[in-house]
């Protein structure tokens, strides 16, 4: 009989509306969260996690469709490298750690972890500064035979680091969503959701058959989740554009910080959640000092000119007949 872990519940609950917003949070959040704070085995806690966040996104994508959020052609051509490239990564990560051991872990954390970090300040800039780029952001997108195979060969990339590592279905994949292929906040969210879910299917699979998912656990975080990815993918058409620019940000920043803490650097809890709760609030003032109306000119209006008589020039004015006496 599953027992109901209240801590573990809510855990779900806040990351399964964090994805339902952004398509962020799964691995690039829990994961650390079931070793930092509860304490799971590494192995265990990303089997359980890929192997949740699978049936988790699956309802998520589900509602995304139905609202339309999802660019079918990105998710395609994504998923054309991404597929394979995670059935790859889940083969080599059981080789290299047979060879390596836990070092390579380290090494391989430690990398993707800087990775997220540098990306997590590239899009805290671009929301926080360059606002104004925000108008670049598109419903669709149009390939070409170059930015389809641009996108079958990063998919094929983001798709191993999930395999190897149990990040990329959000942080890296919604990155890319918007970085290059420039989508909306919204569509960010829908394709990354859904193509996540596939993605997840193969990974997840893969670590059940290894035996290495704890189902009563999983059982915990799904009672949480479920209900938070349909809260937030049902509101996701409801938040301003800017809020969810902030958010996305604030989600990458503490993906970062939580990967640098699994890498095996010593991060406090309250910094992986306070910072990005802290550029949420900063993002927040910050849009709201930018939209204050200009204050009203003091200068006073110019005197409107007599009309011109039909058929005739028009009426000097007061100034004019001044200056015409002072010649």
């Amino acid at each position: 009989m599953l027992g109901i872990e209240p801590e573990i519940v809510l855990f779900g609950l806040l990351v399964g509306v964090l994805i339902g917003l952004t398509g962020i949070g799964g691995g690039s959040l829990m994961t650390p969260l079931l070793i930092i704070v509860l304490g799971i085995s590494p192995v265990t806690a990303i089997g359980t996690d890929l192997a949740y966040g699978a049936i988790t996104k699956t309802f998520g994508g589900i509602s995304h469709l139905r609202k339309g959020t999802v660019d079918l052609k990105v998710m395609a051509w994504l998923a054309l490298g991404s597929v394979p490239g995670t059935v790859l990564g889940v083969i080599l990560v059981s080789r290299l750690h047979a060879a390596y051991g836990a070092s390579f872990d380290k090494v391989l954390l430690a990398c993707v972890a800087g990775a997220l970090l540098i990306v997590a300040a590239v899009v805290l800039v671009r929301t926080l500064v360059f606002t104004k780029l925000a108008s670049r952001e598109r419903h669709s997108f149009q390939f070409t035979t170059t930015t389809k195979v641009a996108a079958v060969a990063m998919g094929f990339v983001l798709g191993a680091i999930l395999g190897l590592t149990s990040v990329g279905t959000g942080a890296l994949i919604g990155v890319a969503m918007i970085v290059v292929f420039r989508l909306t906040p919204q569509r960010v969210a829908g394709t990354s959701v859904l193509l996540g879910a596939a993605l997840l299917w193969v990974a997840g699979i893969g670590y059940i058959v290894s035996g290495a998912v704890n189902f009563g656990l999983m059982g915990n975080i799904l009672i949480g989740s479920i209900p938070g990815v349909w809260l937030g993918s049902h509101f996701v058409n409801r938040v301003p554009d800017q809020a969810l620019r902030v958010t996305l940000a604030a989600v990458l920043l503490g993906s970062a910080l939580a990967m640098v803490s699994k890498a095996g650097v010593s991060v406090p809890v309250a910094a992986i959640i306070g910072a990005p709760l802290a550029v949420g609030l900063a993002g927040y003032l910050l849009h709201r000092g930018g939209v204050r109306p200009a204050p009203p000119s003091h200068r006073p209006p110019a005197p409107a000119a007599s009309p011109a008589p039909m058929g005739g020039a028009a009426l000097p004015t007061r100034t004019t007949r001044f200056r015409a006496e002072e010649r």
